[in-house]
């Protein structure tokens, strides 16, 4: 019996570093260890430890209520249309969306208004980006009111982003970090958020920028969907550290407007330039796109924002179950896909940047610091010549004055055959 006693809880599921025997376990792994009882030692959905709304994501999952939708057959052409012309622009977009990502990219999908596309628009972007570039792709919910993302792929755990920041400290590797995170068909893996909002709201600024920092080493391309506000606590973690913002939008005069004081509210407060390359998604979540004159719509948002993107309604995606790229329409798909390329074309413009803090203050100052040594060259090819080889000895010093050293070389060459005659 004590050996099957010990069996128990040797499956460690998802949760935490398999690395017990490493660390004693007074040290650092009694404070993970309630988040993964809470939803291992009960069971999907079973008894009083299941998690607050696990229950509900697994007997209420879209295996049960969608009703079965057969699958389109896939074709050569896909979701394109039009002949070589269209072809060609959509193999541009393709490499683009391609484009490698040498540091981790970030972006922020808002609304100052609930209910208007704006998971949805997470999970889709993020699943055909996923497709498209066979890279590893993470969303994260931090919607602090009880947020949806977990809902739109199969759960494969009960963890949640609360848990991943209490194991920080033991997340060594992009296979600990695995365990925190659902996967869907398309490779997309989101981390879902507590559906508990007293619990949700935990998540502040400060951890949302430890986990920014510990995902990025690990996933190129990092999707947060944010809260409906712009106040709460970890949204400025959230604006910070955004490379590409995506405002949220519906056909309607409501959703138009709260979209566009989203961006004046975030001009007014410091992040006008992230506004200037803004992308605003106008999202057909409802079918009122006869009433409303969407044209209108796109003319504003085109005059604040880098691009305009309008998906049309789709059923799939109004049923607000899992996001399967094959079940959507193909115009919709389409929509995704040029959202996915108009954010790629800021790839490009993010590692440069990034490349630029990392390396060019240092190499800003190293120019003005050389040129005052190279003076110094003068006197060093007397003590380099008795060494041998003076032309491969010289080269790495007076690299950025190559023009006048050959000159000086054959100097102090014949200096030395004229001084005994004279003398």
């Amino acid at each position: 019996m004590p050996p099957q006693q010990a069996q128990q809880p040797d499956p460690q599921g998802y949760g935490f570093p398999p690395h017990q025997p490493q660390q004693p376990a007074q040290q650092g792994y009694p404070a993970p260890q309630p988040p993964q009882a809470h939803w291992q030692q009960s069971g999907p959905g079973q008894g009083p430890g299941a998690p607050l709304g696990y229950t509900a994501a697994v007997e209420l999952s879209s295996e049960r209520l969608i009703r079965a939708k057969q699958k389109p057959k896939p074709t050569r052409s896909g979701f394109r249309f039009g002949g070589k012309a269209a072809e060609a622009d959509r193999q541009r977009k393709l490499e683009l969306i391609r484009t490698p990502v040498m540091s981790c990219y970030r972006i922020a999908v808002i609304s100052l208004k609930g209910g208007v596309g704006k998971t949805t628009t997470t999970t889709a972007l993020g699943a055909t980006l996923a497709t498209e570039r066979q890279d590893k792709i993470l969303a994260i919910d931090a919607n602090p009111d009880a947020g949806t993302l977990g809902r739109r792929v199969r759960r494969e755990t009960g963890a949640t982003i609360r848990d991943l920041v209490q194991a920080i400290p033991y997340l060594n590797s992009y296979m600990d970090i695995r365990r925190f995170t659902s996967q869907a068909p398309s490779g997309l893996e989101i981390i879902a958020n507590d559906v508990d909002p007293a619990v949700s709201t935990t998540f502040n600024d400060e951890d949302y920028r430890r986990v920014i920092d510990t995902l990025g080493r690990q996933y190129p391309i990092i999707l947060t969907d944010s809260g409906t506000g712009l106040l709460y606590s970890a949204m400025r973690g959230v604006l910070d550290l955004a490379d590409q913002l995506i405002i949220i939008s519906t056909p309607s005069v409501d959703g138009a407007s709260s979209a566009s004081t989203t961006l004046d509210w975030l001009s007014a407060h410091g992040y006008a330039d992230l506004v200037s390359r803004s992308i605003t998604v106008i999202s057909g979540v409802r079918e009122t796109a006869k009433m409303i004159k969407v044209e209108d719509i796109v003319q504003h948002f085109e005059t604040r924002c880098r691009g305009v993107v309008v998906v049309p309604f789709d059923e799939h995606l109004a049923a607000g179950a899992e996001v399967d790229l094959d079940l959507m329409r193909p115009k919709t798909r389409e929509a995704y896909f040029n959202l996915s390329a108009l954010v790629a074309e800021d790839f490009t413009r993010a590692q440069q940047q990034a490349a630029q803090a990392h390396w060019g203050a240092p190499q800003a100052h190293q120019p003005p610091q050389a040129q005052p040594q190279q003076p110094g060259p003068y006197q060093q090819p007397p003590a380099q010549t008795p060494q041998g080889p003076s032309p491969y000895g010289q080269q790495p010093y007076p690299q950025p004055g190559q023009p006048w050293q050959p000159q000086q070389q054959p100097g102090p060459y014949q200096a030395p055959p004229r001084d005994p005659r004279l003398g």
